[in-house]
């Protein structure tokens, strides 16, 4: 690899000219590429759709489509609009003729194209972009050249060359990726387009009819190949999953507006985001379970117990029904709608609908009646007679309707009702684990759980189907319950999914044990199975120190080796208190970029009066950094999946007993001291857990 102009000279020479300095070619075309993005946009804007719809709704619709475009084209001047160079041999696709150069490609976020429909930048999604990530010196991929660019915010001011065709040239690491992976941040997640490694862009690139499921330790990038993979495969099936939808699921709010700037970033605007709590929000959550009773409702068993409870509300009829029109009087005896409620039970459709074709069944049953005794009906009669008082009056009492959160609160609240159908699920204690102590009157003054929504998710699918979108990405996956992974399941039961997780960093008691286990509950137990294993985000010696802990936590999983050249800083301090812990801060934002104080959740009151007192400012976790405000208070219950440049870590063993049990708690220590991109800083008064020491 050889830099034509290294990262720490100066780049400007006022004796060349754009002739003779490859810089300033460079930079000549990301002016070009600016403006011919810019005159993409305007196109857009000065589109004039008054005469080409034909009614306000089409105009409405139309207008939207619009406004999206022109947001997808902006150009963010801090953003590279290209950051990669792919120098072909040959033509992509074609035989290369004696005598030809091939062509060449600049990679970037998105496509962009000159007045004439030539492109100027190629979307990095696109098959001709693939060799910037997966060439290499035994695999050149028909490149001759694969130039990357380093930029100091918006401007171009370096540039890198690697030969991949010339067998003299040694391979090397890269420095400008490198500097780009350990670039100091401030504000939410950023894409990783420039940085991608072949390994994590194979599941990128992976199709949308298969799952995948990502197993990564800390640092390995896994949150942002999922988004990436999101990004792709919107790039690839457009039409498709315009039509179906594409959702990302995390695990707090929190965490969702640390990542949401990731998919605009990239001219994707459409992709949903939500929370597991926000997708089974049925109810008002105003309750809190404690760790058994959670763990019990959140047991695959409770879907059985569910479907029993809800299907005994079907009995078989006993009494005819005699439908009246005009002089004429239309039997339907019980043993035949007996058959009838049979044929519907064991065509296993959804409990509503079921309901629903049971008097159209009936109708469909005085109709043949007709039919023999000479009459012609059509189906304006059938819809009459499935609408008669006496099929109505039936269908109530066979098949009646039924309220999911009603008989959610009727399992919970009624011991005898409970244990009719949980026998032989669920045992004695189980059942009066989950029962309430003081059952409510209503479903509106019940003080529903996390977990108790989630049942009422359950039932309502028993009842009515669950919308199922094209593309579902699962973040933070090892926390979910199985009653929970099947709440997000049903989200994408005639699509795809991508899961996301660490097992090692499962902090709830009911945290995914395996990722085969996890997926049969999701219902994509077909889905190949991928681990990471290359940190590039956490310094060597930050995620040596952690995987201590590994042996204790998981101990079949594969420690992260960190790649990186640089490795960053660590530290163990004794600590006096929180004169001390502010101290720390101060020395850490003396740097450049984030910095994040993490502690037990009891402790961040304390110290959050500590630093007003010492006049440091700060923010919550969520909230955006800016260059004034760059220290984020973070308790330890809200560290996972966020990232910062520098991290205090306070009382490590607080951390560790602030959990119910020292697995969870050793857990939940794993998290938070893999949160640093640079540098970690650990401060204790009181001795670190022994399995530290």
């Amino acid at each position: 690899m050889s830099a034509s102009t290294p990262v720490d000279e100066p780049v400007d020479n006022p004796a060349t000219t754009p002739a003779d300095d490859p810089l300033a070619r460079e930079r000549s075309h990301l002016a070009a590429s600016r403006s011919a993005l810019r005159a993409m946009r305007e196109d857009v804007e000065a589109l004039d759709i008054s005469d080409v719809t034909a009614n306000w709704v089409n105009a409405a619709a139309l207008a939207h489509q619009i406004e999206e475009r022109i947001k997808a084209l902006a150009d963010l001047s801090d953003t590279p609009l290209f950051f990669g160079r792919l120098d072909y041999l040959r033509s992509p696709g074609a035989e290369q003729a004696e005598g030809a150069e091939g062509e060449l490609f600049y990679i970037g976020r998105r496509h962009v194209h000159d007045a004439d429909g030539d492109p100027m930048v190629i979307d990095w999604r696109a098959p001709v972009s693939q060799p910037f990530y997966r060439a290499s010196k035994k695999d050149p991929m028909d490149i001759a050249l694969r130039r990357r660019f380093g930029y100091t915010g918006g401007d171009l001011t370096a540039y890198e060359d690697e030969r991949l065709s010339d067998p003299s040239e040694a391979a090397t690491t890269s420095k400008l990726l490198q500097q780009e992976i350990e670039r100091p941040r401030v504000g939410p997640m950023r894409d990783i387009v420039a940085t991608i490694q072949p390994e994590q862009d194979e599941i990128v690139r992976s199709g949308l009819s298969g799952s995948v499921c990502v197993q990564g330790g800390p640092g390995t990038g896994k949150t942002a190949v999922g988004l990436h993979r999101v990004a792709y495969l919107l790039y690839a099936h457009r039409e498709r999953l315009a039509r179906t939808g594409t959702l990302v699921v995390g695990p707090n709010r929190s965490f969702l507006h640390y990542i949401e700037q990731v998919l605009p970033a990239l001219g994707e605007l459409t992709v949903a985001q939500a929370t597991v709590d926000d997708l089974v929000a049925h109810v008002e959550v105003r309750g809190t379970d404690d760790a058994p009773a959670a763990v019990v409702k959140g047991d695959a068993r409770m879907a059985q117990v569910l479907r029993r409870a809800l299907y005994a509300h079907v009995t078989m009829p006993t009494e005819p029904v005699v439908v009246v029109r005009g002089s004429r009087r239309w039997r339907v005896p019980a043993y035949e709608l007996e058959e009838i409620v049979r044929q519907l039970l064991d065509r296993d459709i959804r409990y509503g609908a079921a309901r629903d074709a049971l008097p159209q069944r009936v109708a469909h049953a005085v109709l043949v009646r007709m039919e023999r005794a000479g009459e012609a009906p059509d189906d304006r009669v059938q819809d009459a007679v499935a609408r008669d008082s006496a099929v109505k009056a039936a269908v109530k009492t066979v098949w009646p309707a039924v309220d999911p959160a009603k008989l959610v609160l009727r399992l919970l609240s009624d011991p005898e009702f409970l244990a009719e159908h949980a026998e032989g699920l669920l045992d004695e204690q189980e059942q009066k684990t989950i029962l309430w102590a003081k059952p409510a009157r209503s479903v509106k003054s019940a003080k529903w759980s996390v977990a108790d929504a989630v049942l009422i998710d359950e039932a309502t699918d028993l009842v009515q189907r669950t919308h199922s979108l094209g593309h579902v990405v699962l973040d933070e996956a090892q926390d979910l319950s199985p009653m929970q992974y099947r709440a997000v399941g049903r989200r994408c039961t005639t699509g795809s999914a991508t899961v996301l997780g660490d097992l090692a960093q499962g902090t709830t008691p009911w945290a995914t044990r395996s990722w085969e286990e996890a997926l049969l509950h999701l219902g994509k137990q077909d889905a190949v199975i991928e681990e990471l294993t290359a940190g590039f985000r956490v310094p060597t010696d930050v995620i040596t120190y952690a995987s201590r802990l590994l042996t204790h936590i998981a101990p079949g999983l594969t420690p992260v080796a960190s790649i990186r050249e640089n490795p960053g800083f660590f530290e163990v301090r004794r600590s006096g208190g929180t004169d001390d812990v502010v101290s720390a801060c101060r020395e850490l934002l003396r740097n450049e970029g984030s910095v994040g104080l993490i502690a037990a959740d009891p402790h961040i009151p304390e110290l959050a009066k500590a630093l007003t007192a010492a006049g440091i400012t700060y923010i919550a976790p969520g909230e955006e950094t800016t260059r004034e405000t760059r220290l984020t208070l973070v308790p330890a219950s809200l560290a996972k999946g966020l990232e910062y440049d520098y991290v205090l870590l306070d009382e490590p063993r607080a951390v560790v007993t602030a959990e119910p049990d020292e697995r969870t708690g050793l857990r939940r220590l794993y998290v938070t001291l893999t949160r640093a991109v640079s540098g970690l800083v650990v401060t204790h008064a009181t001795p670190l857990p022994d399995q530290l020491t």
